[in-house]
C-alpha cells in the first residue's frame, strides 16, 4: 500500500459516501413509519416493530448471497444493482398506500431492504481497502458520519412528510396519503445515483483484496484461512454487529412512543419525530469526533468505552424516568456513533480476498434490527414501555466485551495473544 493511496482514491470515496448518506436517510424512515402505521391500522407494539422485523430481515436473508453475488460482479456493479433494488422497492410503496395494506407495506420495506443490503456488503468494506490499513477504521467512520447526516434529515423530513400530513388529515386512513410521495421521490434519487454509479469509474476492489492478503500477518493458519468461521475476530465482531444494530434500532424505534407517554414528555408526534433527529444527529457528530479521535486512540478501547457508557445511560434512565429518561436515550446517540463502523473494520482485519464474504457475513447479522426489537416489543406490552429498554442495554454489554477482548484476530481454537505494543494501532484498524 503506496503512502499516495489517500489521495488517489479520494474521488471514489466521496462518491461512496452519497450511498451511506441515501440508506441513513432511509433506515431511519422506519422510526417515522411505525408510529404511522401504528395509528393507521391499530397495531399493538409487536405488529408495529414488524416494520423493523421485514426491513432487517433482509439483511439475513440476502447478505450471504450478495457477498458471493459481488465476487462474481464486482463491487461497483454490484452497487448499481442494490440502489435499482432499493428504487423499486421505494416505488412499491404507491400500491400498499392505494390499498390500504399493512402486508404490502411490510413486503416493499423487505424489497427496499434487499437493495441496501447490497449496497452495505459492498460499500462498507470498499472503503476500509481504498487506503492504509491503520487507518481503516477512522475512514469507515467518517463515511459513516454522512450515513449519519441522512439519518438525520430523515426523521425531521418524515415528522413534517408524514407524520405532519397525517395529522391534518381527517382519519388515520386518509393520513396513509401521506407515504407515497416521500418515497416516490426517494425512488427517483436511487435510480439516478445508480446512473452515476455506473458511469463512474473505480478501482477493482477485489486487486486490493488480494494484496491485502499479501501483506496480512494474520494469526489464522494459512490452511484454514479460507473458512470465515476460523476467524474468531470475524464471528465474534458478527455477534457484536447483531447487538449493535439491534440495540439502535430498538431505541430509535421506540423513543417516539416513548416521549409521547405523559409520564415521561407527553409530546405529540410531530414533535416528537422532531426530538428524534437529536438522536441520529449525535450520532453524526460522534462520528466525524471519532474519525480523529481514532487517528491516536486505539479503536477497540474507543468501542469499550462507548459502550459502557450506554450501558450506563440506559440504567440511569430506566431508573430515574420522566423527562430525565428521555434525554438520556437521546444521548445514546452520540455514544453509538462509532460503533458499527468500529466493528466493522475490526472484524474484517487480515481477510484479505475472505473480505466480500466476511462482509456478507457481518451484513447478515444486522438481521438483529429485526430481532432486538421485537423483543423489546413483547416486555413493553407486558411489562412496560420504559423498562423495555433494558433490553439494548444488554446487547450493550456485549459490545463493551468486544472492544475490550473480543476483537483480537485469532484462530478459533486457539488462546487470544496480547499484540505487542508497538502493533496496537495497526490491529486496532
Amino acid at each position: 500500500m503506496s503512502s499516495s493511496r489517500p489521495q488517489t482514491h479520494t474521488r471514489p470515496l466521496t462518491v461512496l459516501t452519497s450511498l451511506f448518506f441515501m440508506w441513513g436517510l432511509i433506515t431511519s424512515l422506519n422510526d417515522i413509519l411505525i408510529p404511522h402505521l401504528k395509528a393507521m391500522f391499530s397495531l399493538s407494539y409487536v405488529q408495529a416493530m414488524l416494520i423493523q422485523f421485514c426491513f432487517f430481515a433482509a439483511y439475513f436473508i440476502v447478505s450471504v448471497p450478495a457477498g458471493r453475488l459481488l465476487q462474481r460482479l464486482g463491487y461497483q456493479r454490484g452497487i448499481v444493482a442494490g440502489l435499482c433494488i432499493a428504487a423499486v422497492g421505494c416505488l412499491m410503496f404507491g400500491p400498499a398506500e392505494s390499498l390500504r395494506s399493512y402486508p404490502l407495506f411490510l413486503g416493499a420495506l423487505f424489497v427496499l431492504a434487499a437493495g441496501i443490503t447490497l449496497l452495505q456488503v459492498a460499500a462498507n468494506p470498499y472503503v476500509t481497502l481504498l487506503g492504509r490499513p491503520e487507518t481503516a477504521s477512522s475512514r469507515l467512520n467518517l463515511t459513516q458520519a454522512f450515513n449519519s447526516l441522512g439519518a438525520t434529515l430523515g426523521p425531521l423530513l418524515g415528522a413534517v412528510l408524514i407524520l405532519g400530513a397525517a395529522d391534518q388529515a381527517a382519519s388515520a386512513a386518509q393520513g396513509g396519503d401521506s407515504v407515497q410521495g416521500p418515497y416516490q421521490a426517494l425512488a427517483a434519487a436511487l435510480f439516478v445515483l445508480a446512473l452515476v454509479m455506473a458511469m463512474f469509474r473505480l478501482p477493482d476492489a477485489r486487486e486490493i483484496e488480494r494484496a491485502a492478503e499479501q501483506a496480512s500477518h494474520s494469526d489464522v493458519p494459512a490452511a484454514e484461512r479460507g473458512r470465515l468461521t476460523a476467524h474468531r475476530h470475524l464471528v465474534l465482531g458478527a455477534v457484536a454487529i447483531f447487538a449493535y444494530v439491534g440495540a439502535e434500532v430498538s431505541i430509535g424505534s421506540f423513543l417516539i412512543n416513548l416521549m409521547a407517554d405523559p409520564a415521561i414528555a407527553s409530546l405529540d408526534h410531530v414533535q416528537a419525530g422532531k426530538y428524534l433527529a437529536l438522536y441520529w444527529g449525535a450520532a453524526m457528530v460522534g462520528r466525524f469526533a471519532g474519525s480523529a479521535i481514532m487517528r491516536h486512540i486505539q479503536a477497540s478501547r474507543v468501542l469499550a468505552l462507548v459502550a459502557a457508557a450506554n450501558v450506563v445511560l440506559i440504567g440511569a434512565a430506566i431508573a430515574l424516568g420522566g423527562p430525565a429518561a428521555m434525554w438520556l436515550l437521546l444521548a445514546t446517540g452520540l455514544m453509538n456513533a462509532v460503533m458499527f463502523p468500529t466493528i466493522f473494520s475490526l472484524a474484517l482485519e487480515g481477510l484479505g480476498a475472505l473480505t466480500s464474504r466476511g462482509s456478507g457475513l457481518l451484513c447478515m447479522a444486522i438481521v438483529g434490527g429485526a430481532i432486538v426489537p421485537l423483543l423489546q416489543a413483547l416486555v413493553a406490552d407486558h411489562v412496560g414501555l420504559l423498562v423495555s429498554f433494558a433490553v439494548p442495554l444488554v446487547c450493550y454489554v456485549y459490545i463493551a466485551h468486544y472492544g475490550a477482548a473480543g476483537h483480537r484476530p485469532v484462530a478459533v481454537g486457539v488462546d487470544a495473544a496480547e499484540p505487542p505494543a508497538g502493533a496496537a494501532l495497526g490491529a486496532a484498524a
